[in-house]
């Protein structure tokens, strides 16, 4: 039976690691819609939706510091071609960092006591912000792993410790 403890091995991992992060986000960004949607259609504010919000937004904005300052310039060297994707892509985290700011900021304002209803205007704003951030997310991870798998399948160089999904989760 082969293993995968060989160098080479490890190293084709790194498109397989950058679709595990993305999908553990992705699901991070769902749970957070599912308990946002709850409390805002009435139900009770979670007791970990701040602590929930910071730590999808901290574990997102250590992903994509991550590939800016580590991955990025590797793929750059190895691949001057993707350049232009990785200028863009480095644009997004830009956008996706501003968003997520908006987003704490918002939830910020929100009622503490689940006997608080948030207003309905304010409600909509967080939605929508929301709705902006997880747009921006999917067609940034979407377009990352269309332009990226295959380049970091390719690399011979080892990447970052924090570009992998327990340095993200802390398993």
């Amino acid at each position: 039976m082969a293993t995968t403890s060989e160098p080479a091995d490890r190293l084709t991992a790194f498109g397989n690691q950058l679709v595990d992060v993305h999908l553990w986000l992705r699901e991070e960004l769902a749970r957070l819609r599912e308990e946002l949607d709850s409390f805002l259609s009435g139900g009770a504010r979670p007791r970990d939706l701040r602590a929930h919000c910071l730590a999808f937004c901290s574990a997102l904005t250590r992903h994509h510091t991550a590939e800016d300052r580590g991955v990025f310039p590797v793929l750059a060297e190895a691949y001057p071609a993707l350049r232009p994707v990785l200028d863009e892509l480095a644009r997004d985290h830009t956008q996706v960092e501003e968003a997520l700011v908006r987003l704490q900021d918002l939830l910020d304002t929100l009622p503490a006591e689940p006997t608080n209803a948030p207003d309905p205007a304010e409600a909509a704003r967080v939605r929508g912000e929301l709705d902006g951030l997880i747009a921006l997310v999917e067609s940034h991870f979407t377009y990352e792993e269309k332009k990226l798998v295959t380049a970091l399948d390719g690399l011979g160089t080892p990447l970052p410790d924090d570009f992998a999904l327990h340095d993200l989760t802390g398993g």
